[in-house]
């Protein structure tokens, strides 16, 4: 089972994304950056536009994947709040923005009304001052 997760270590790293696959392709873009200086070349220019193509690819699948991921717990979270609050308080939660619905995932059952209506009423700046007001954290270990 995984560790118990709060507020401190939500944040989540994808180990084949965050350690193997962006480390070893911004190495690739110095080389190539480097080769370039040393042979300039129209070989070495592909490669180097080559390998900054291979970084914009990869971000814009991890970011691809992400919006899906949003997009699932937009609505998990709308269904939760037909189930858990009043009807008229679970309609007007279904104006939330996205990074306001994605934090208070982790609220709990019983806290989820409660920071609902302080999140409609504008008690919270950002997304990290309503996951920061979560008591009971409900952890969400299948983000990746």
């Amino acid at each position: 089972m995984p560790e118990q997760q709060n507020f401190q270590n939500h944040v989540r790293w994808y180990p084949l994304v965050h350690f193997v696959i962006s480390p070893l392709l911004i190495l690739n873009l110095f080389w190539q950056i480097f080769r370039l200086y040393q042979e300039q070349s129209f070989d070495r220019a592909e490669n180097l536009i080559l390998a900054i193509v291979l970084i914009m690819l990869s971000v814009a699948a991890r970011l691809q994947a992400l919006k899906a991921q949003d997009r699932i717990i937009r609505l998990e979270e709308m269904l939760r709040y037909r189930q858990v609050l009043p009807s008229d308080l679970a309609a007007e939660a279904s104006d939330l923005r996205t990074g306001q619905m994605l934090a208070l995932r982790f609220a709990p059952d019983a806290e989820l009304p409660e920071l609902v209506q302080r999140t409609l009423n504008g008690d919270f700046k950002n997304s990290k001052e309503i996951k920061s007001a979560v008591k009971n954290w409900r952890g969400d270990y299948l983000r990746v």
